[in-house]
């Protein structure tokens, strides 16, 4: 397993689970003289990612991209994948591709979490289940061309009502068909309201967990708040995981603080990171 840390460069999110903000540059600095494998980060649009700019500094540092999130697509522009009108779900898919399209040339996948949208307000779980279903076959076979998955991720019941627990993005998954090129994101904080046991939870899921939000119970850096992280991670290993634990974690009491926390708890758990 490897260790990633979070960046947010969207200023309406600001306020959110995201350890370092706004200076890219800075962040991969930083995470790297922590022994960072990689970075997740949440931009406002592909526009803000500049391919050549970001591979200089990844690549000095010695430095992956984990994943990109599309997370800004609601929070920024208001779109999302279950919406009843047809040209915004269309934009919505649209913006999706397009962080797709910077990722892949990364070899790093898309999140899907936010983005997901939810039922009511007009539109019926059956059709919002359905719009999802068709974003997430449509968006895995674009991502399948840069050899990387789609990343999916089931949020806790006051952020959607699509799919809450692990259990059911799986059915989700397997609904969209053999071939589809979906995994889902497991974050810990979602989990811990979600599930009756997390470790359990990851154990039943298996092959289908692509990526990990490593994170507390409080969504603060692991070992600041009351998560048992010895099953966890024990269930992890068993399933033979092998992908990014990525600190999506509120930067307190500061971004550097948090990122320290976060590496020595992963040290503790895992062992070394990147030497």
């Amino acid at each position: 397993m490897r260790s990633c840390v979070t960046l947010s460069l969207v200023p309406e999110a600001r306020g959110g689970p995201f350890v370092f903000w706004d200076d890219l540059s800075n962040a991969i600095i930083c995470s790297s003289k922590m022994g960072y494998d990689a970075i997740e980060i949440f931009p406002p649009g592909p526009e803000a990612i500049d391919h050549n700019s970001l591979a200089s500094m990844l690549d000095g540092e010695n430095m992956k991209l984990a994943a990109l999130g599309t997370g800004a697509g609601w929070v920024k522009h208001r779109l999302q994948l279950a919406d009843s009108d047809p040209g915004q779900r269309a934009r919505a898919i649209a913006f999706v591709r397009s962080i797709i399209d910077i990722a892949g040339e990364f070899g790093a996948p898309a999140i899907i979490g936010s983005m997901q949208g939810r039922h009511g307000d007009g539109v019926s779980q059956e059709s919002a289940l359905g719009h999802l279903r068709d974003a997430l076959a449509e968006l895995s076979a674009h991502a399948h061309q840069y050899g990387c998955p789609l990343l999916y991720e089931p949020l806790n019941r006051y952020e959607t009502n699509q799919a809450n627990r692990v259990s059911q993005a799986v059915q989700l998954v397997e609904s969209v068909g053999a071939t589809a090129n979906v995994k889902l994101l497991c974050d810990l904080f979602h989990m811990n309201i979600e599930e009756n046991d997390i470790a359990s939870a990851l154990m039943s899921v298996g092959s289908h967990v692509g990526h990990i939000h490593f994170v507390d119970s409080n969504r603060r850096a692991v070992g600041m708040g009351h998560l048992d992280f010895r099953p966890i991670v024990s269930a992890l290993r068993q399933i033979g995981y092998e992908g990014y634990l990525s600190a999506e974690a509120f930067p307190l009491p500061n971004p550097e603080a948090a990122a320290e926390q976060t590496m020595l708890a992963f040290r503790y758990w895992l062992g070394s990171s990147r030497q």
